[in-house]
């Protein structure tokens, strides 16, 4: 492997350790997605040195979020993974996943919160209000994402280059 595909591969696996995800399972994602072939999983655990049973179950978990997916390779009966390449792709998957897997829980987990504690006269009204800002900033998050995921990429890549400069024009800020 090339120093500098090893290099990412193992600095993607530890910014998978920050983000909650295995280490192995993002470093099998970072060798597919440069790799220029499909590869199978003992391709995989060949290179990264890993446990073939471990590759197995990162690559289930991978085709779970949709990063990789299975693909037919002709004349081999063996399985042949290859990962979704197209960043913001990618990244539209990771975050709908978070979306799902934590966000989405919160809010329900909010709402209820907030329902119980208006119910409850024994509830501080401080602890009551910052429930209600919890859930409000959620509520919040979970529009904008809703909003965003609507926007076409060339614009919000326009959006995105944008950065801090749009902040300027939005009345009442710094």
């Amino acid at each position: 492997m090339p120093v500098a595909i090893e290099r990412f591969v193992l600095h993607w696996g530890e910014m998978g350790g920050f983000w909650g995800v295995n280490r192995s399972v993002a470093q099998i994602h970072a060798l597919l997605m440069t790799a220029e072939k499909p590869l199978t999983a003992e391709d995989i655990a060949l290179s990264l040195e890993l446990a073939r049973s471990n590759v197995s179950n990162s690559l289930k978990e991978l085709q779970n979020w949709s990063l990789v997916r299975r693909v037919p390779v002709r004349g081999d009966r063996r399985e042949h993974f290859e990962a979704e390449t197209d960043v913001w792709e990618v990244a539209s998957r990771i975050a709908a996943g978070r979306k799902a897997k934590e966000i989405d829980p919160a809010l329900e987990t909010l709402r209820a919160c907030v329902a119980e504690a208006e119910a409850d006269p024994t509830v501080h009204p401080v602890a009551l209000k910052r429930l209600k800002e919890m859930l409000e900033f959620t509520e919040t998050i979970d529009r904008w994402y809703g909003q965003i995921i609507t926007v076409a990429r060339p614009k919000l890549m326009a959006l995105l280059k944008l950065g801090a400069r749009i902040a300027a024009l939005i009345p009442g800020g710094k």
